[in-house]
């Protein structure tokens, strides 16, 4: 799968297996995006770095020209939206939607069509440079992670422009009362919440997604009908890998 053939992907039906990075380490950015995942997801929200770092870490995963370049904008905002874009980002992941006006904002913050200001950077490299056909060419996930969003979750799926809905479980599992992520006690919410926006997402005719703490737990959601699933982050990997050569050196 190389680029654009990730959105073409997405909108046929298929499914997609990507990598998440907090860390603003390009060149660790371009190896993982070498090793054959579909997509790299770098995180401006939670993620260690800036829009500097989402620029060369966008760089490093063409550098690595394999996989698509896809962001999790810090906020529903037309700023951040629009300079992930730019920067050459094929899709965004917007955070925190909880009504179908939310998600209506975000898609016309990456559409020309909409709020999108006209400065294609990087991105006119790729897609476009018509704005008509860069609109079809970058994909739009929103993200459904707190108590309003998951009521909503049926009309949020069917706004018009929203190409997936992506699950972040840790603030999921806390929109149904758990006391933390991965809270045992709310497993059965948390699950039944997940479903719902599967659900959801496929009566739309749009993209269930969600993130995973590893690759068992990636091929669980795939085989539960998720079609695009991220693993883990760059950063725990990093130091889960220390910790077991450690562990094995002390044996």
């Amino acid at each position: 799968m190389h680029h654009s053939s990730f959105v073409d992907t997405m909108r046929d039906g298929g499914t997609a297996v990507g990598y998440w990075t907090v860390l603003d380490s390009p060149v660790a950015t371009e190896r993982v995006s070498m090793t054959g995942y579909d997509y790299i997801g770098i995180d401006a929200q939670h993620g260690l770095m800036g829009y500097d770092g989402v620029l060369r870490n966008l760089m490093a995963v063409d550098a690595g020209r394999g996989a698509a370049g896809v962001v999790r904008v810090a906020a529903n905002d037309p700023v951040c939206i629009g300079q992930a874009l730019d920067a050459g980002a094929l899709g965004v992941i917007v955070p925190l939607i909880d009504t179908v006006a939310d998600a209506a904002a975000a898609v016309q913050a990456a559409r020309y069509a909409g709020r999108r200001s006209y400065g294609p950077m990087r991105s006119g490299l790729r897609v476009g440079p018509r704005p008509a056909d860069a609109d079809r060419q970058i994909l739009v996930f929103v993200m459904i992670e707190t108590e309003e969003g998951l009521a909503n979750v049926e009309e949020i799926a069917r706004v018009d422009g929203v190409d997936g809905l992506y699950i972040g479980p840790s603030d999921l599992m806390l929109a149904v009362g758990g006391a933390y992520p991965g809270d045992p006690e709310h497993t059965d919410a948390l699950e039944a919440a997940v479903e719902r926006t599967r659900t959801a997402a496929n009566a739309a005719g749009i993209v269930p997604a969600i993130h995973t703490l590893d690759g068992a737990a990636a091929r669980r959601r795939l085989a539960a009908g998720f079609r695009m699933v991220t693993i883990a982050s760059d950063l725990t990997h990093l130091e889960a890998a220390a910790r077991s050569h450690l562990a094995a050196a002390k044996e």
